[in-house]
């Protein structure tokens, strides 16, 4: 165990430096952000004052919460360079040129700390040149620290190590980095843009060349480098106006400057297109138009010819849509790789090219296939690195591909064919080019695979199609539901009245619920809930919401602990189940919220009652009007359908409990969930006492809550059913019929909650936003 790193400064406000600073901030630490001394006026902070304004509006936000940019206190390098001697780090983040950060080492050295650790963020210069002029007792606590843009969101940590750097240096910020700032870690040698950008620029620049020299639209590229592939959909092109069109041209500028042994060098040399984007001021999202722009609510791509924007043309991609309608990743790389027409062209040149030079850069670059591919899925957000779409198209037939190809191999590859290893992973091992061995992958002992737990199938002990009870070592258990969207499907709730049942009969501690899909649940089967209104069995309907409430109400009150270990979305009723756990492990990035406005109705299975509750123990007195200011913000909460832009955001808008357990590497959700019933069972569990006086606050409430909807309205933030739909939230939160502030149990809120749920499934406008909802993924304001 090392000592966490308690407080940074980071030296440079500019787009990264911001970011970091926010990152650091996120995770706990007082943070100090530098940059240059404003050469004129009296406001000497102006500068990084200014940047940091600019940073905090961005979207998505950098900041877990608003609060959290308190811990960020701002200066400049005149006055307050001192700060260096007083941190546990010190990140450099200035412009990338060499002169200048060696200029700043140099200053570092005489300032910092006898224990502070210093690092660059560079994207590509030479760590070791770097510091050549410094201490040794300074090279031993320096290195290379590249965080991807956004920090906040993008996993990869490339760590760039030199030669002098402390061993010891190296594995704390391997461990913080991983526990308290959520990264995924990659040692990368000292070679120039180090894994990620060096493999990633390689790759993007194939999608440049298909569209500059072999016919294909942007529009096409993207859709062959997008999801499809397993990749974002922002693909090739998005993702490099996002990027900045200046930042590709210095990134290519400084690999074909640097790689003049490299065979593939001439990819890197900086295309003419680009420059002249470059000067005609169009650098991609920042200045609203790049390869794309968007003009009049239409997009339009680039013409390589006039350098003119235009609509985009027909795909001429054959039957694409039918390769994209297939399921699994590993079936459309397939699908893609064996097409005959102009999609799978580009598709098996481009991967034969990337997976050649792929092989091509280990060992220069690291020694392992394992570190590209993590670099890539990190960096980059691919499901699947380079090596392992090789292992998906298969080995052999790749392998002959690349020779007919005529594309160059080292040696080690032959050799593992000649030997028969016929993949780059096996099991839970991976090939290691250097010993030609496979090698165990090292899996930290805090983190939880459920397809490893599932690889063994005498640790899943009970499921249905939808739904699983994992054993997870220890006598703790895991529900997993795995629905299409995880959502609450009828076979789910099933499924998870079998399992409570189960539980309470086994010798058991308690139970994890969780999964490991996109999202943690999108709420309930919104095609099943609309067949059953458009049937207009209304007592079916009755029977769901009020087995629903059951369950969960089960679940708040089970004998054992139950702990929900929360990821990503977890939306309407996915956040109603949420808000039942009595206990709940969130990974920070949970976007949590009660958004069943949206498709015409309220929350029906809790969410309203527990919201209530939380607003009164949150005021901390039954003073009703102590009581409605948190009353009114749950309202428009609610009201508003507001969904959290982090796990803190979820507590402080009243989804999560205070009390929730938030851990910033989501990896690590399941082990913690799992260490939290062992340790609500070691100290001798008793379920919450039930809630049998909820201050509601009755008519007074009512009017007050249903003026705010009327404000709304007459602002034209809601429309006349949005206003109506406010009512009816309005009639629950305030007790219904109550003429006067009253007490009543957690029984009584729930029935109203029903009650007034059920009619709202009935009203045409609501079917049709859920119809909406269904067809386009979109809400409907009618």
């Amino acid at each position: 165990m090392f000592k966490p790193l308690r407080s940074a400064v980071v030296l440079g406000a500019g787009v990264m430096g911001t970011q970091i600073a926010a990152h650091l901030a996120n995770a706990g630490l007082k943070v100090y952000l530098l940059d240059l001394a404003a050469a004129e006026g009296n406001n000497k902070n102006a500068i990084v004052e200014a940047a940091f304004k600019k940073a905090i509006k961005q979207t998505p936000p950098i900041l877990f919460t608003e609060k959290t940019a308190r811990r960020i206190i701002l200066g400049n390098f005149d006055d307050d360079f001192y700060r260096v001697g007083e941190v546990d780090w010190a990140i450099e983040a200035v412009v990338e040129n060499m002169a200048i950060k060696q200029q700043l080492m140099a200053h570092l050295q005489t300032e910092i700390g006898k224990e502070t650790i210093v690092s660059t963020n560079t994207s590509g210069l030479s760590i070791r040149e770097m510091v050549a002029g410094c201490s040794q007792s300074f090279r031993s606590r320096f290195l290379g620290t590249h965080f991807f843009n956004p920090p906040r969101y993008l996993k990869l940590l490339e760590i760039i190590p030199t030669p002098d750097t402390d061993k010891e240096v190296i594995e704390r910020l391997k461990w913080f980095g991983r526990i308290h700032l959520g990264k995924g870690i990659v040692i990368a040698k000292d070679t120039p843009n180090f894994i990620a950008n060096r493999i990633g620029v390689f790759i993007t620049m194939l999608g440049l060349r298909g569209w500059l020299e072999e016919g294909y639209s942007i529009e096409e590229i993207d859709l062959l480098t997008g999801t499809i592939a397993g990749r974002p959909k922002s693909a090739t092109f998005r993702t490099a106006d996002l990027v900045g069109l200046d930042t590709l041209v210095y990134v290519l500028e400084n690999l074909y400057a640097a790689l003049t042994q490299d065979e593939s060098r001439e990819i890197f040399q900086v295309p003419q297109i680009l420059h002249q984007l470059l000067e005609q001021g169009a650098l991609g999202a920042k200045t609203g138009r790049g390869f794309y722009k968007k003009e009049k609510g239409q997009i339009l791509s680039l013409n390589r010819e006039t350098l003119a924007y235009e609509p985009a043309k027909p795909l001429d991609l054959g039957d694409i849509k039918a390769i994209a309608k297939l399921e699994r990743l590993e079936d459309r790389l397939r699908a893609l790789y064996r097409d005959t027409g102009r999609a799978g062209a580009f598709f098996r040149q481009s991967t034969l090219e990337m997976l050649g030079y792929s092989v091509r850069c280990i060992p220069e670059i690291t020694d392992s296939p394992i570190e590209i591919d993590r670099a890539i899925r990190w960096g980059f957000g691919w499901q699947v690195g380079p090596f392992e779409i090789w292992d998906i198209l298969g080995f052999e037939t790749v392998l002959a591909d690349l020779k007919d190809s005529k594309i160059q191999i080292p040696g080690w590859v032959e050799k593992m064919s000649y030997e028969g290893s016929m993949s780059f992973y096996y099991e839970d091992r991976v090939y290691q080019p250097t010993t030609s061995k496979y090698i165990a992958i090292a899996t930290p002992e805090d983190e939880i695979s459920l397809t490893a737990v599932k690889s063994n199938p005498q640790r899943i002990l009970w499921q249905n199609s939808e739904t699983a009870l994992l054993d997870l070592g220890d006598e703790v258990v895991l529900f997993e539901f795995r629905s299409k969207g995880n959502t609450l499907s009828f076979k789910v709730l099933e499924g998870l009245r079998e399992v409570l049942d189960l539980l309470e009969a086994s010798d058991f501690r308690g139970m994890v619920i969780g999964n490991e899909g996109n999202n943690f649940s999108a709420g309930a089967n919104l095609l099943e809930m609309g067949n059953l209104a458009r049937s207009g069995d209304t007592e079916a309907i009755a029977n769901l919401i009020t087995q629903f409430q059951g369950l969960l109400d089960r679940i708040h009150y089970f004998p054992k602990p139950i702990v929900a270990a929360v990821h990503k979305r977890a939306l309407a009723g996915g956040c109603e189940f949420v808000m039942a756990c009595p206990h709940v492990v969130a990974e920070a990035e949970t976007y949590i919220g009660l958004v069943e406005m949206a498709v015409g109705l309220i929350p029906g299975a809790g969410g309203i009652t527990r919201m209530v509750a939380r607003a009164a123990e949150r005021a901390a007195t039954e003073s009703p009007d102590r009581i409605l200011p948190f009353l009114q913000s749950a309202f428009e909460t609610i009201a508003m359908a507001k969904v959290s832009s982090s796990a803190y955001e979820g507590v402080e808008l009243g989804f999560l409990a205070p009390e929730t357990k938030i851990v910033i590497n989501g990896d690590r959700r399941l082990y913690v969930a799992k260490q939290e019933v062992i340790h609500l069972d070691r100290a001798g569990y008793l379920p919450p006492p039930e809630r049998n006086a909820i201050m509601v606050l009755g008519s007074p409430a009512r009017a007050t809550l249903n003026h705010a909807a009327y404000i709304m309205f007459e602002a034209g933030y809601a429309s006349e059913y949005d206003r109506y739909l406010a009512d009816r939230l309005a009639y629950v939160m305030t007790g219904g019929d109550l003429s006067a502030p009253t007490l009543v149990s957690e029984k009584y809120l729930l029935e109203l909650e029903a009650k007034t749920f059920l009619p709202l499934l009935g009203q045409q406008k609501t079917q049709e936003r859920i119809a909406h909802m269904l067809q386009t993924k979109k809400p409907l304001r009618n």
